[in-house]
Formats: structure tokens, C-alpha cells, sequence
């Protein structure tokens, strides 16, 4: 698929304002804080150079610009390597509800604030080396894909007041799948590692099942349990 080759910067303003404005009661505190860290403007677009010197002195991560989608273990090991791909085309002024494959914005502004939290990047970084690790296994790969997917696109975290908050990169980028989470639609379940390591998903269409953990700190352990149980080299159901 082609694209225009400059980002439109009326779209950029347009999805920034809205989602920022969407996220205030939804999203997870560090999101914002990220945000900040970074000097996202809703009047700019960012220039992945300039974002990528930015994070680097942040955290040590750069961003590389790529095409289009990564095959997942190219994926995972770039992010060993503590880099981070991202496209750098975005969606058009008719495209800005729903857009199959992921864009800037998804990149950038659903990704990029909690990596440029240092212990959310430390969790960015050992699930590329747990992919790394099973390099060749195409059944464990599937597995930490669907971790992935579960946690770093599609998490939910229980908030401390009451009810969930957004930390997934796909509802953070999504006004419509961010919105539809508290519609009561769709099925919200308790963070189950051995669930969802079984559990395909669809990226063409909104997700009818998400999982909440109760806190940062499980879901790092989480990980750690992942990569030292072994889950994902071995059958987890009988």
C-alpha cells in the first residue's frame, strides 16, 4: 500500500486533541507523564530523528524508521537491542476512526510515552530478548506474541480508585476501542498468564476480550514468570 510521503499535520492535531481529551478519566498516569518526557505537541508532528536523540537520552533507546509491519521476531529482537520501529506514515482525514494496519500515530503516540518510562522500557526490552531466545521456535514465538498482545497493545491496569485504566498502546491510540472498554461490551477478565498464552486474536477488528492486572508490579512478574517457568517453549494446557 502507498502513502503520501509527508504526514498531514491538520490529521496529527486533529487525533492528538481528541485522544488526549479522550484519555484524561481512561488512560494510566504514566502515559501522560510520558508524554510530557517526550514534548508531544498536538501543533507538531514529530520527526522520528528528533524523538528517537530525545529518547535516547531519556532511557537509551532509539527508534528506527521502517516500512510497514515487522515480522515478529525482527520485531522483538529490535527491541532487545533497545530499538523501537516505527512507520512514518498517517492516516488520512477519512481514515481517522479506523485504520487496519498501524500508523504514526499508533506508533508514536500509543507506544513512545511508556517507553519513555525506565521501568516500562526495561519490560519492552526483556520481552525482546525472551523472543530472541526462542529464536526458531515458531509455537513459543506465537505464545510471547499473544503476551504481547494482551500486555503492551491491548492491557488494562485496575485503577486505584475503582474500575480500569489504559496502558495498552492499541487502546491509547484508538478513540474508538478506548472508549468501547467502558461501555460494558465487551468482556473485561483478571490478568489469567496460562489463558491467554492460549488465546489467538484478530487484529483486524476490535478486541472482544481484554485482561486487567492489578498492578505494574504483577504484571512485570508476570514476565519474569514467563521467561523463567519456560511457559512458552512447552504445551501450558493438558
Amino acid at each position: 500500500m502507498s502513502h503520501a510521503v509527508f504526514p498531514d499535520p491538520a490529521v496529527w492535531q486533529i487525533l492528538f486533541n481528541r485522544q488526549v481529551e479522550n484519555l484524561k478519566t481512561k488512560a494510566c498516569p504514566e502515559f501522560f507523564a510520558g508524554l510530557e518526557r517526550l514534548g508531544f505537541e498536538a501543533g507538531e508532528v514529530p520527526v522520528l530523528d528528533h524523538l528517537s536523540q530525545r529518547l535516547y537520552q531519556l532511557n537509551g533507546w532509539q527508534i528506527q524508521r521502517v516500512p510497514g509491519i515487522v515480522d515478529a521476531g525482527d520485531f522483538l529482537a529490535m527491541l532487545a537491542d533497545r530499538i523501537f520501529p516505527s512507520t512514518y506514515f498517517l492516516r488520512s482525514m477519512a481514515q481517522l476512526d479506523y485504520l487496519e494496519e498501524p500508523d504514526m500515530f499508533h506508533d508514536l503516540f500509543g507506544h513512545l510515552p511508556l517507553l519513555a518510562d525506565p521501568a516500562f522500557s526495561e519490560f519492552y526490552k526483556k520481552l525482546g530478548a525472551l523472543g530472541v531466545a526462542v529464536h526458531g521456535n515458531t509455537e513459543a514465538l506465537e505464545r510471547i506474541e499473544r503476551f504481547y498482545w494482551y500486555t503492551v497493545e491491548f492491557g488494562l491496569v485496575a485503577a486505584p480508585a475503582g474500575g480500569v485504566q489504559i496502558y495498552g498502546s492499541g487502546l491509547l491510540s484508538s478513540f474508538g476501542e478506548s472508549r468501547q472498554i467502558y461501555g460494558g461490551a465487551v468482556e473485561i477478565r483478571p490478568f489469567d498468564l496460562v489463558e491467554i498464552l492460549e488465546l489467538p486474536f484478530d487484529k483486524s477488528q476490535m478486541q472482544p476480550v481484554y485482561y486487567v492486572v492489578p498492578d505494574f508490579e504483577f504484571l512485570f512478574g508476570q514476565l519474569e514468570k514467563l521467561a523463567s517457568a519456560g511457559l512458552a517453549l512447552r504445551p501450558v494446557l493438558s
